[in-house]
This record gives structure tokens, C-alpha cells and sequence, in this order.
């Protein structure tokens, strides 16, 4: 009877002291990413030093081998994967001028990959769009384009968000002025259509005619914020000026006053660049050919910084794994990061990755993604498992309760046909999660627009994805069990009455920014 007792006595020890052990794990973590967190040098140094990373530019490449060096400086291995290669692009000097009817500098950028004026820039009238009754009238005007810039996006006849007209106006002003924009979108959108063209195709219309260059506005709805993308012109420049300049200038076109700008828009066009996925691991010791992935696409738009998209994605991954190698050096299952590229064109870097190395995607636990903004973790689906639940609520235990209590649980959900990296992985049928965030006004204010900065990052919230991802990553890789791959059966698709399927697994593009 004493040596069954002294045996159940040390079997009792010996978990208590391992659970000691964990706990130990990740109050260490907590404490070290509360005490002494390296998010802010780090994204002092990606947004303010290296700055906006557009697939294919210097700055880009810049990024991955800052990544590589910062891993390695805290003994991660870690190398750059080249899985393709992509239009190379450098951007330079923009400076926008009215010079007629008075002087004033305006507020704008070229787009990405725009070609370039040359120092000395280009001066001519700004024309607007003609209001046509079909093609062949559109194709008479199209003459008047030549040596002038046209303007292409529709005219906003008022620069304050919703919520400030909701906060402000009365009721019925704010009914007639929704319904007044409404109809001049209309209106704009069923003339285009009358051109022959659509809102792409018009732009190489416009080049072919002999148009001096492109100005557009892509209003974001938020004060001050443009959703800054490419370019679709292959000689002349094409540029995004903010709503208040840009709708001064359609004013002044409209009543006749022949206004008149000069744009410098200096870049580079160096042909080709390769492009990477920056990718680094912490070895398992028990189960090293099992992994657990965290994953944040590196790359941005360059309107702003790529400070919110994505760059406190990629901050979240590097603390999480900054904190899991201090305090977790010898891992059960190998804990990898991926910092994806070119993720804003189709999640190239990713569907790269899992199309490249089968023999890791088979042998997946878990992914973590982070991709939608500044704030803190608030949504986790289980992205069409069946029982996600059953391993990511264990997960979750373990998190602190200020952290969890504000994340939303849906089980077991569905799976993401796109939209960020997780997808990737969830259609070669690893369990795949995206932590997804508070919206901190990210769709109208920062996701991919000029305002897009470091002083948008909201750290406090940064620092609890950090500590909630490693946590995660921790437990996905200490869990004794692998977990279950089995998928749910998804429901009839009301729209088309017939059943969903789940998402299948596509190739990225190796070779673009061509077209």
C-alpha cells in the first residue's frame, strides 16, 4: 500500500512540476513582452527607416534582409526563398503644382510602377471626362486628350466622412446629400459605360490618344485618406490627388477655367527583381517534421508606410517569435514564421510556399495569420474544422483572461476562399486560423491608403497579439495530440442551390507586373 502511494505521490510530482514548467513558459513571455518589448524599435526601423514595401522595389528587398539579420541576431536561422520574380520599381520625387489660374502646391502621389516625368516634369490643362450618348461620340472627342491631363475619377461633392454628416447635419440634409451622390455616381458609372470602356481600359484609351497623363482620386471615405494602387499606363504618368485638390481642379475644368498643373514624378524602372518569402524557424526536438506556422504577408501598397497593412502583422509574428526562442528555446514541434511577399497581388508568396514545400504543408499543426489591422485580436474561427474547437478553446485557456475575454469564437465556422495568407494554407487542408482584429477604422482610414503610418499603430493592442500568438503557437506545439484535419460538410449555396465546395488550392504568379 506505501509503494502504491509513494508511486501515485510521484506521478502527481512529476506533472505538477511540468505544469510549473509551462506556466513558467508563458509568465516569462507575458513579462518579457510587457517589460521590455522590442515592438516599437522594430517598427521604427520597417515603416520609418525601410518604409513602404511594393513588391519588386529596393525597399523590399531592404525589408527581407533587415528580417533575416534581426532573426539571426537573435540566434533564429532564418533566409529569404525566391519563389518568383516581378516588375522592378523604385519610386521618386512627387510634387503636384497648379500654376494656372493662381499657384498652389497640391496633395498627391503617383501610383505605383507609374512612369516617370523626369525632373523636369510635365505642365498642361486639366481637362474632365465628356458626357457622352455612346462610343462613337467618345471616340470623336478623344483628339481633345491629347497633351492634356485628364481627370478619371468621379467628382465627390462633399469631403466629410458619413459619421461626421450623421454626428452633424440634420436628418434631412443628410438624406438629400447621400441621394445626390448617389445619382452623380450613377451617373458617372453609366457614362463611362457609354464610352465603350470601363474604368480600367478608358486609362489606355486616354494614352493612346496622346493625353499628357493620368490624374485620379480614390476617396477612402475618411478625412484625408486615398487608397493609393498601380498604375495602368505604360508611358505617361499617372497620379492620385487628394479629394480637396482634386475636386478644386474638376470645379475649376468645369466652369471653364482652364486650370493648368505641372507634375514631377520621378522613378526608376530597373526591369526585373526577384521576389521572396522570408522565412525562419525554431527547430522541434521531439516532433521537428511537425510544424507550427506563424504567418503575416511583408509586403504593402506604398500610398502610406504599410504601417497597419501589414505591418503590425509582421511586428506580431517577430516579437511572438523574439519571446517563444527566449523562453521556449527547444521547441516539441518546429515553430516556423513566414513573411510572405507580394500577398497585395493574389497571396503570391504564400501560394508559393505551400505549392513549394508539401512536405511541410502535410505535416501542419496550426497556422496563426494576422493580416487586418492594428488592433487587438478580436474574432477566431475555426475556418471550417470540425473540431477546431475542441484544440483551439485548450489553446485559448492558457491565454490571460484580459486578453481572451475580448476574442469572439466561431466554431466551427467556415473556410477563407481568399483575402489573406490563411487561405492559402487553408486550401491545401491545413488547419489554418486567422487572428483577426478591431477594426480601428482600417477599411475607410489606413488599409491601403496614404495615411497607412506608423502613428496609426495602436501598441498596447500590437502587444497583446504578441503575447496571445505566442501563446498559441506555445500550446499548438506542446499539445501531445495532432489535431484533427477533418473538415466540416459545408451547406448549400442559397444563390445557386447547389453545395459549397471547399476552396481549391491555386498557383501564385512567378513572373508579373507585366501586363
Amino acid at each position: 500500500m506505501k509503494r502504491i502511494l509513494l508511486g501515485a505521490f510521484l506521478i502527481c510530482s512529476v506533472f505538477t512540476v511540468t505544469a510549473q514548467q509551462k506556466n513558467a513558459v508563458i509568465e516569462n513571455m507575458i513579462k518579457e513582452a510587457n517589460e521590455n518589448s522590442q515592438l516599437e524599435i522594430l517598427g521604427h526601423h520597417l515603416m520609418d527607416v525601410i518604409g513602404p514595401r511594393l513588391v519588386g522595389t529596393p525597399q523590399m528587398k531592404k525589408a527581407h534582409d533587415w528580417a533575416v539579420a534581426t532573426y539571426e541576431k537573435w540566434g533564429i536561422p532564418a533566409q529569404n526563398e525566391q519563389y518568383g520574380e516581378w516588375k522592378a520599381w523604385e519610386r521618386g520625387v512627387t510634387h503636384i503644382d497648379m500654376v494656372y489660374p493662381r499657384v498652389q502646391t497640391l496633395a498627391g502621389i503617383q501610383l505605383s510602377w507609374s512612369p516617370s516625368t523626369g525632373p523636369k516634369g510635365v505642365t498642361a490643362e486639366v481637362i474632365t471626362l465628356p458626357t457622352v450618348k455612346d462610343a462613337a461620340e467618345f471616340k470623336n472627342w478623344l483628339k481633345n486628350a491629347k497633351g492634356k491631363f485628364v481627370m478619371v475619377s468621379e467628382y465627390q461633392i462633399t469631403g466629410r466622412p458619413d459619421y461626421n454628416w450623421e454626428e452633424f447635419a440634420t436628418p434631412e440634409s443628410f438624406e438629400k446629400m447621400k441621394k445626390t451622390r448617389d445619382s452623380i455616381s450613377k451617373a458617372f458609372r453609366d457614362n463611362i459605360s457609354r464610352t465603350g470602356y470601363d474604368a480600367r481600359t478608358i486609362i489606355n484609351a486616354l494614352e493612346d490618344a496622346g493625353a499628357a497623363g493620368i490624374v485620379s482620386s480614390y476617396w477612402s471615405k475618411a478625412f484625408g485618406a486615398n487608397k493609393i494602387f498601380g498604375a495602368r499606363t505604360k508611358k505617361i504618368p499617372t497620379v492620385d490627388i487628394e479629394l480637396e485638390s482634386y475636386t478644386m481642379l474638376y470645379r475649376l475644368a468645369e466652369y471653364g477655367d482652364k486650370p493648368r498643373i505641372k507634375i514631377v514624378a520621378e522613378s526608376k524602372d530597373l526591369g526585373m527583381a526577384p521576389t521572396f518569402n522570408t522565412v525562419a524557424q525554431i527547430k522541434g526536438t521531439e516532433k521537428p517534421e511537425e510544424y507550427v506556422i506563424l504567418s503575416a504577408h511583408f509586403d504593402s501598397w506604398d500610398g502610406g508606410t504599410g504601417a497597419t497593412d501589414n505591418g503590425t502583422g509582421t511586428l506580431v509574428m517577430m516579437e511572438a517569435m523574439r519571446l517563444l526562442k527566449k523562453f521556449y528555446p527547444n521547441p516539441k514541434r518546429t515553430i516556423l514564421v513566414g513573411h510572405w511577399g507580394s500577398e497585395e497581388q493574389g497571396l503570391n508568396g504564400s501560394r508559393a510556399f505551400v505549392e513549394d514545400h508539401p512536405e511541410i504543408v502535410k505535416n501542419i499543426q496550426a497556422v496563426f495569420n494576422q493580416d487586418n489591422g492594428t488592433g487587438r485580436v478580436v474574432d477566431l474561427s475555426g475556418a471550417g474544422y470540425l473540431h477546431a474547437y475542441d484544440y483551439l478553446t485548450r489553446w485559448l485557456s492558457a491565454v490571460p483572461k484580459d486578453i481572451s475575454s475580448h476574442i469572439k469564437t466561431n466554431f466551427p465556422g467556415s473556410p477563407a476562399g481568399g483575402g489573406s495568407d490563411n487561405a492559402s494554407f487553408v486550401a491545401a487542408g491545413a488547419p489554418s486560423f486567422n487572428l483577426s482584429s478591431l477594426n480601428w477604422s482600417y477599411w475607410n482610414y489606413t488599409w491601403h491608403t496614404n495615411r497607412d503610418t506608423y502613428d496609426k499603430i495602436v501598441f498596447d493592442d500590437v502587444r497583446s497579439n504578441a503575447i496571445l500568438t505566442a501563446i498559441l503557437a506555445y500550446e499548438a506545439s506542446e499539445d501531445p495530440e495532432r489535431v484533427s484535419k477533418e473538415k466540416i460538410v459545408l451547406p448549400i449555396n442559397e444563390r445557386t442551390g447547389k453545395q459549397m465546395e471547399w476552396p481549391i488550392q491555386r498557383s501564385p504568379e512567378r513572373k508579373g507586373g507585366l501586363d
